[in-house]
């Protein structure tokens, strides 16, 4: 599990005994999103940037199930799984 933000204080009632029961690795570090956000819709407004490109999978809401078996198994390349209503 991978946490990344802008630290609040503290956790109460984090489960820690189910992280340890499923043998869970926990990483966080700081990120600064308030900082580069009006940057990056810029660079992506402009074109200079495509985020599309992070989206390897498109499918209908209802086949949201099927999707996250992808994701979760890294099926097919996959990486991040869209899903579209009405598709």
């Amino acid at each position: 599990m991978s946490v990344a933000g802008v630290f609040g204080g503290f956790v109460d009632k984090f489960p820690m005994g189910a992280v340890m029961n499923k043998a869970l690795t926990l990483r966080s570090g700081q990120q600064h999103g308030q900082r580069y956000i009006p940057m990056l819709i810029d660079r992506v407004t402009s074109g200079e940037l495509d985020p599309s490109v992070l989206a390897t999978h498109r499918v209908g809401l209802e086949e949201g199930a099927e999707a996250y078996e992808v994701f979760s198994r890294r099926a097919d390349g996959c990486v991040r799984a869209v899903l579209y209503p009405g598709r």
